[in-house]
This record gives C-alpha cells, structure tokens and sequence, in this order.
C-alpha cells in the first residue's frame, strides 16, 4: 500500500513553491494545472479541510496543512439547492488560493463524502502540492512574519486564472499581499437575503461570513436578515447586530467602521462581533488593531474569560488583533489568548456590545464556546 502510494505521488507533474524570502520548495502538483500568489498560512487542525478552504477568512492566501495526511475522508456534497444541506463547507466555494500538504490521499473513504479532495479543486480551479516537508515550511512562516509565495506547476507557460475580484489586475511575476486591498466586495453577499420565518430578528453583516453563524442563529429560534457590507444599516429593522468573520486588514474595509460607528453604536441594540466583526466593532468604538507575527489558525487555540475565570479551547483564523493598550473608555477584556496574552474578546461595561477574535460558531472544531451565541441571542 505505501509503494502504490508512492509510486502515485512520483507518477504527478512537479510544481515548485517560490517564496517572497527567495526560498523554493519542490513538490508534485495537485488540484488544478494552473498558477496562484497568495499570503502564506498555516493550520494545525487534523481535519475539518474543507470546512478551511471554504472559509472566507482565508482570501488570497495559500494554506499549509501542518498535519502529515490531508483528504481521506473526501468532501462532502455540496447541494445548490438546500443551503443548509452543505454541511462540511462554509461558503458557496473555495476561498483559498492554493493549498500545500505533506501527503494528500488519493480516494475517500466516509459515508457523507461526495468526491476527493483532489477531484473537488480541480473543478473549481485551485492548485495545490504534495510532497513538501510542511514541518519546515511551517517555522519558516512562523519565523518571517510576512511571507507570500507561488505555485508554478511545471512547464507553466503563463495565463493565470484568478477567481476573485481584487485579483483581476495582478501579473504573473507578483506576490499576492491581501492585506493590502479591500476584500469586502469579493466575500460579501450582494443582495439582501432573508432567513428564517419568526423569531427575533438579527441584521448579520456580511463581511465574508461562515455558514455555520446562519445555521446556529436558525437553530436558536432568530429570523437572519444577510447584508452586504455596503448596506445602509440605519434603513435595517432588527432586533440586534452580528457583524461576522471575514478576510483581510480590519483597517482596510472602505468605509465600514465609520458606518458602524454612525449608523449602528447610536441604536444600543445589542451587538456580536466575531473574529472581523470583533476588530470592526473595536475599531469603530475607538480602539485600534495590529498585526500579529504569523497568526492564530487552528482548532486548539486556547483563551481565558476573565469575567467568567474559566479556559476554553477555540478555533480560530486570523492574522490582525485588538491592541490591548488602546482598549478604550466603558469596554473591558472578556477573553486573553492563553498562549500569547493577546486580546480574544471584549465586552462594553454599560450597553450589550459584545466581540469574540475566535469562532464561537466552529463546526470543524471544538464547541467550548457555543454559549457566546446563546448569551447573544438572550440579550435581543
């Protein structure tokens, strides 16, 4: 069985990933025969891969899988007719780049999969490579701080495909930095969307949210009104606001933290950020946010709720954060990142504004902190 799977992965086109430090790494190609740019990350997480490709936090960049083995339990099937069918995926494609793994298993084996993983990106244009010591390109994402690279299968001639509006412009020779471009317009919903029957009513901001912040509110009894991110929110009827995930620089959103801090502060209608969301509603409050060195982005990120003194495992996928030292006047740190002391949560003192920098609605990753969006939802 390992001398077939070897032999497989020998039998593959070579791909070569080029890096911003001028460090290449040679592998064999998988997904798509075709070249991508992106911002360099990694996940810890043993499973939950489809769940992450599809998340539309991780937008122009390409995602390291740091577990040895990625693919055998295949994809789940995706059914454009049920949105709430798609259990496994959290947005309506895959929002990743490209993707590096160690060893990637060619079938799948789960009575819920519809396809392998590899079949999965080639329909939907996404390159990846296999056989790279992920162990090493790991610490070396960990240890740049900004570290962007390219997937160029061999033989590649030119003529990328980009599937993304902030990358129409992009040349063949440059590395993709997403930071630097609003990415709003490529993640958010375009039209207004309702869901749900009766119940309280949440305005759920759109700035790239998971599918799972829907199903949960559904799950809870709450009718969800989905809108873009340019929405004017001071025409929207709701009961509360959740300003969701989302990709990018929270700085770099056009003018969304003004809109939250005219249009939506003023109403004192209780309020959940999560992870953007959570930046968003600091920055619009009057905090200021930073970037960290390589990130938070795994399923066992540990937190500490200081009100609550207790520990929570979390999953988590972000690059920027809350500065502590510019937490401003009436809010208070609700959870610390138990491994770096960074800002996980705040929570205003006086009015029902909350904010999570981790995902309290994870479907791939730990429950620990379902509670949030039940506390949440108990404040509408």
């Amino acid at each position: 069985m390992l001398k077939e799977a070897q032999k497989l992965q020998e039998s593959r086109k070579k791909a070569r990933l080029e890096l911003s430090n001028g460090i290449t790494l040679e592998g064999f190609l998988i997904g798509a025969d075709t070249s991508v740019s992106g911002e360099m990350v990694f996940n810890t997480g043993m499973l939950g891969y489809s769940e992450a490709m599809t998340d539309p936090s991780y937008l122009g960049q390409i995602l390291t899988f740091s577990f040895c083995l990625i693919g055998n339990y295949g994809v789940p099937a995706f059914n454009s007719g049920d949105f709430f069918m798609s259990l496994g995926h959290e947005s309506s494609s895959i929002k990743t780049q490209g993707i590096i793994v160690s060893d990637i298993f060619d079938g799948y084996y789960h009575h819920n999969s519809d396809t392998s993983l590899e079949d999965w990106m080639k329909s939907q244009n996404v390159p990846g490579i296999s056989g790279i010591d992920t162990r090493y390109l790991v610490q070396l994402i960990r240890e740049s701080g900004n570290l962007f690279g390219r997937i160029v299968p061999q033989g590649y001639k030119g003529g990328r495909i980009d599937r993304f509006e902030f990358l129409e412009n992009f040349k063949d020779n440059e590395y993709v930095d997403p930071s630097k471009y609003n990415l709003m317009p490529s993640v958010s919903t375009k039209e207004i969307k309702y869901f749900g029957e009766s119940g309280k009513t949440v305005g759920l901001i759109d700035c790239g949210v998971k599918w799972n912040i829907i199903r949960m509110l559904l799950e809870r009894g709450c009718r969800v009104i989905l809108l873009p991110w340019d929405s004017d929110f001071s025409k929207v009827q709701c009961d509360g606001w959740l300003i969701s995930n989302g990709p990018g620089d929270p700085a770099n959103t056009g003018d969304l933290v003004e809109r939250i801090k005219k249009d939506i502060l003023p109403q004192n209608k209780p309020i959940l950020g999560i992870c953007l969301g959570h930046q968003l509603l600091a920055l619009a409050s009057g905090a200021q946010t930073k970037r960290l060195n390589h990130g938070h982005r795994s399923h066992n990120q540990p937190v500490y709720s200081l009100p609550e003194k207790a520990a929570f495992m979390t999953s988590q996928n972000h690059r920027y954060a809350v500065d502590k030292k510019t937490i401003p006047a009436g809010w208070k740190l609700w959870f610390v990142n138990a491994n770096d002391d960074s800002v996980e949560g705040l929570i205003h003192k006086t009015k029902p504004f909350m904010s999570v920098q981790f995902h309290p609605e994870a479907s791939s990753g730990p429950n620990d902190t379902g509670w949030i969006m039940d506390k949440f939802i108990s404040s509408l």
